[in-house]
């Protein structure tokens, strides 16, 4: 069964060839060609990639490429790729190299300079003007085109050209762009072509020692007006007879993309038309669409290499005429900008939360906070609520597969996990997958590899961010680069989310842990502190919400059993803290209670402590549940009444204006 080669395949297919050096053997460097050549690769690519060799020859290259066949049994597109691997190629690990630019000169060698008397000037000027009698001028049918440049190679003259005398040749001059000659195309005689075909020649001969740089024009170049653009002499003919328009001779259609960019540079006006042989309007839709050109491609059906002066001779003049009038540009690529106007942004689709307010469904974010503030019973925590799609800490969720990577404290997390399920009276739901592997974010095949193993659009915890890069310097922009565009990499292959879960610096107040960059690149940050007993966590950053509200919660101790030694086996789970909001949440008493309470704790004030969240200035404050102990003890309701009656207390100060209350700390007002 044959094979189709997509675009996508012929740019693998050059990858590959150029991952191999061009200075092989003969017989290795004809396999990788005829590989090349069945994999769907053209001979501009094998060329360039064969010139980089320093036995190259132009002839011998053009004739070697004409000779591959593809064939059942023959060299196939596989053995291109073996040879690639070989030489240390990837599949798909690496964009697409483009090819190289010949060199115009060897670095270890000067230019080779033609032969005595075989200078493109010195042969051109001892021509013969051509005529109209010229076998190829006649072949062409081109009588009365414009003849006064070009010329013949006079009788008995000793240029040869691949053994072969180059006498009574059509000369084609080749002009630079700055109106120098910089080489000749020779079109020998019928027999000697007729030689030249024999031997799988080409049947156009360039000047030895010369290269084609610019172009040759049949008629006058009119600023802003039409260029017609082919491969050879022959077809400019033709367009020139068939319009009237100047045709510019490119020499080949590996020049063609060359020619029309210096042409499009010199005139920006111009309506440039491509106008290529059979076989290669790919390519010049290419370039059309690169320069701002046309194309007039050849009718339909026609065999390879079928020309603009096959249709004339064929079809007549106003065929070709209608053909080339009828060029149109090709579809132009989507602009790389899009302007949006209030319209486009309300048409936007929504912010997609995985996290109500707090995690985006896709990007990349973190989770920080000092040691022991208990940032990985939060981070699990968050894990199964988003694996199961419940709510968390009273956000709704948005259920996704979940992964989390323990790579710090690896043993303590079978315990964790025992002491959720205890806590949940379930097992961990079946979406959340644990990783205790070692895993680096600077290193590509780990990323790949884990990559690979993640459902389409998971969360991905990895915990720590210190343990997924512990080679990296953390306060090193260099360093820190290379994590953020591994955990990039990470998330673009899941399309879905990764949070890093990291410290924070000495200075808790500075936020995370090592280059500033780090914060900057995130979508979204959570923030973990504590204080004593008290922990809490707030958004710290969030590009399309809000930040700052805090979410107390506290550490309970869940006793998964004995050790072998009868000591206790114990884990911590994640509980909601809402002894503040209680204290906001009850009725307003009435009555004398709230005198008592305030004279219990108003000396306390005076050993407060300041610079709490919300309160004034140098304010003294005191803990909320401090307040609620000293406050019960100057009650004389029942016993088990008096922290109830404290606490409403409280309350009642709270709305009166007496007292502040911000997270968990009171003040005077």
């Amino acid at each position: 069964m044959g094979v189709t080669m997509q675009a996508n395949d012929t740019d693998r297919a050059r990858d590959a060839l150029y991952s191999i050096p061009s200075d092989l053997p003969r017989d290795q460097w004809v396999k990788a060609g005829m590989a090349f050549h069945a994999a769907g690769g053209g001979f501009d690519d094998f060329d360039q990639w064969s010139a980089q060799a320093d036995t190259y020859n132009a002839q011998a290259c053009r004739a070697t490429f004409r000779s591959f066949k593809t064939a059942p049994g023959g060299v196939g597109a596989g053995a291109l790729f073996g040879m690639a691997r070989d030489h240390g190629w990837q599949d798909g690990t690496a964009s697409p190299r483009p090819a190289p630019t010949r060199p115009t000169t060897k670095s270890t060698e000067p230019p080779r300079k033609p032969a005595p008397g075989m200078g493109a000037r010195e042969v051109y000027d001892r021509c013969e003007p051509a005529t109209n009698q010229h076998p190829y001028i006649a072949a062409k049918r081109a009588a009365g085109v414009p003849l006064d440049a070009l010329r013949v190679v006079p009788a008995g003259d000793p240029l040869r050209i691949m053994g072969e005398s180059m006498a009574e040749a059509l000369v084609v001059p080749c002009m630079a762009t700055d109106g120098t000659l910089s080489t000749l195309q020779l079109i020998p005689p019928p027999d000697v072509a007729a030689n030249l075909k024999a031997a799988d020649k080409p049947g156009k001969l360039n000047l030895r020692g010369h290269s084609v740089q610019g172009w040759f024009t049949v008629g006058e170049l009119v600023p802003g007006g039409v260029v017609y653009i082919v491969e050879g002499i022959g077809q400019a003919w033709a367009v020139w007879q068939a319009t009237g328009a100047a045709a510019v001779v490119c020499f080949g259609a590996s020049n063609m993309g060359k020619v029309a960019q210096a042409l499009r540079q010199n005139d920006d006006a111009a309506r440039l038309v491509l106008v290529p042989d059979v076989g290669k309007e790919h390519d010049a839709a290419k370039i059309a669409a690169d320069v701002g050109a046309a194309v007039a491609a050849m009718p339909e059906g026609e065999a390879n290499n079928f020309d603009a002066n096959d249709l004339m001779q064929r079809d007549g003049f106003d065929v070709l005429a209608a053909l080339l009038e009828a060029a149109t540009e090709p579809p132009k690529p989507a602009p790389r900008y899009k302007l949006l106007g209030s319209a486009d942004l309300h048409a936007l689709p929504p912010l997609q939360w995985r996290v109500r307010g707090v995690l985006p469904a896709d990007g990349l974010a973190g989770l920080y906070g000092p040691s022991s503030s208990g940032k990985s019973f939060l981070a699990l925590d968050m894990a199964a609520a988003i694996a199961e799609g419940l709510r968390w800490f009273d956000c709704r969720v948005e259920a996704a597969p979940v992964v989390y990577a323990a790579l710090e404290g690896e043993a303590g997390f079978k315990l964790r996990a025992q002491a959720w399920e205890a806590h949940k009276g379930r097992t961990l739901p079946a979406g959340l997958n644990m990783l205790l592997q070692p895993f680096k974010l600077t290193d590509p095949r780990d990323i790949s590899d884990l990559a690979a193993v993640v459902p389409a659009g998971s969360v991905v915890f990895l915990d720590t961010l210190n343990r997924a890069a512990p080679t990296a310097d953390e306060n090193s922009s260099k360093d820190m680069g290379e994590i953020l565009e591994g955990a990039k990499r990470l998330q673009r292959l899941i399309g879905g989310l990764v949070v890093l879960v990291h410290h924070t610096g000495k200075n808790t107040a500075a936020g995370l842990r090592g280059h500033s960059s780090l914060f900057a690149a995130l979508d979204a940050a959570v923030e973990v502190s504590r204080d004593d007993d008290r922990r809490e966590w707030k958004v710290a950053k969030s590009k399309d919400g809000a930040d700052g509200d805090a979410h107390p919660f506290r550490l309970q101790v869940e006793t998964l059993g004995t050790d072998e030694h009868g000591d206790p086996i114990t884990s911590c789970t994640v509980r909601v803290d809402t002894s503040a909001a209680d204290v906001q949440r009850v009725k307003v008493p009435q009555g004398g209670n709230q005198n008592l309470v305030y004279s219990a704790i108003r000396g306390m004030f005076k050993d407060g402590i300041s610079g709490k969240s919300g309160a004034p200035p140098l304010r003294p404050c005191i803990e909320l549940e401090a307040a609620v102990v000293r406050g019960a003890s100057s009650l004389t309701c029942p016993t088990d009444r008096r922290a109830t009656r404290a606490r409403e207390a409280i309350t009642g100060l709270v709305s009166r204006g007496v007292l502040g209350l911000n997270e968990g700390w009171l003040w005077t007002a």
